[in-house]
């Protein structure tokens, strides 16, 4: 009788052991991010509710992307998966359709005014201009369509992703004061640099600042001598008084071109992808006080 009262003691035990937890939290959902940079946006929305996976990790190039069998399945498994848009991310299409997924695909750049730029392959036209992120006031639009689609596959999560929405937005707001005190530091005439491919756009439209970036030369192709020749006359011709490099292109280019020209070189610039998390860029709060800080200590701000 004592060894069958044990018995049942022992089996009772295992399993209020094993039972869950009134208070447990309910599995994460699995969060598909096309970049680096939504990603980080995607977290800073879904909190503790959401698992997020960038495709394109740190400093990586979405443009020329080779998706793998594992975004394949990353994507199958996800409740959710958030892109650019606008042209980004020419592959995922297809990628998409090979996983079977049936999850919800977001453009978060949904409800921004798109602006053109030049065609790296085909001088004379222009495309779209994906890099919208580069304006902090856009990014917030990023922010807000990324939750209230989060709020649409998880109703139960509103009042979190609201909250967590509410904080980030305050951040970027501060963070738009910082871009513009740092910016106004910069002498008028000297707010003009060429970067390596043209994804300062909508940074430069928001904060008063050309970035000039060499015609014909895409991020994944070697310039030839004709193309060096153009972008060092038109360095000399504008009196450019800067090039930066990027962390998504080849250094080489502005490397030349600066011994060439007797233009300064800035530090690294993070346009398309974060750094590695030890890095000076491992978040886009991170991304954009480093570039700005490039930018005036090579252009004469404070």
């Amino acid at each position: 009788m004592e060894y069958v009262s044990w018995r049942i003691l022992l089996v009772a035990f295992a399993a209020l052991i094993a039972a869950p937890a009134a208070g447990d939290a309910e599995p994460r959902k699995l969060a598909v991010a096309s970049t680096s940079i939504i990603a980080d946006l995607v977290r800073n929305v879904g909190g503790e509710r959401l698992d997020v996976k960038a495709l394109v990790g740190a400093n990586g190039d979405a443009h020329v992307y080779s998706p793998t069998p594992g975004d394949a399945r990353e994507i199958a498994a996800a409740a959710i998966v958030f892109v650019n848009g606008l042209g980004l991310e020419g592959w995922l299409p297809r990628l998409v359709g090979a996983s079977g997924s049936k999850a919800p695909v977001i453009a978060v750049s949904k409800g921004i005014t798109p602006r053109r730029m030049p065609d790296e392959e085909h001088l004379g036209r222009s495309v779209t201009d994906p890099h919208a992120w580069q304006s902090i006031a856009d990014a917030k639009i990023y922010v807000a369509n990324i939750r209230d689609r989060l709020v649409a596959v998880d109703p139960a999560g509103k009042a979190a992703y609201d909250a967590n929405a509410q904080a980030y937005l305050a951040k970027l707001d501060d963070l738009d004061k910082e871009v513009r005190s740092a910016i106004a530091s910069i002498p008028a005439h000297r707010r003009k640099i060429i970067t390596t491919h043209d994804a300062f756009g909508y940074f430069g439209a928001a904060y008063g600042m050309s970035f000039i970036a060499p015609e014909g030369v895409s991020t994944d192709s070697e310039p030839s001598a004709k193309d060096v020749a153009r972008i060092i006359r038109q360095i000399k011709q504008q009196n450019i008084p800067a090039v930066f490099l990027e962390n998504v292109s080849d250094p080489r280019l502005m490397e030349q071109i600066a011994r060439e020209t007797g233009a300064a070189i800035g530090g690294k610039l993070y346009s398309d992808a974060l750094s590695e998390p030890s890095g000076p860029a491992a978040t886009y709060i991170d991304m954009m006080r480093h570039n700005v800080r490039e930018l005036t200590k090579a252009l004469g701000g404070v």
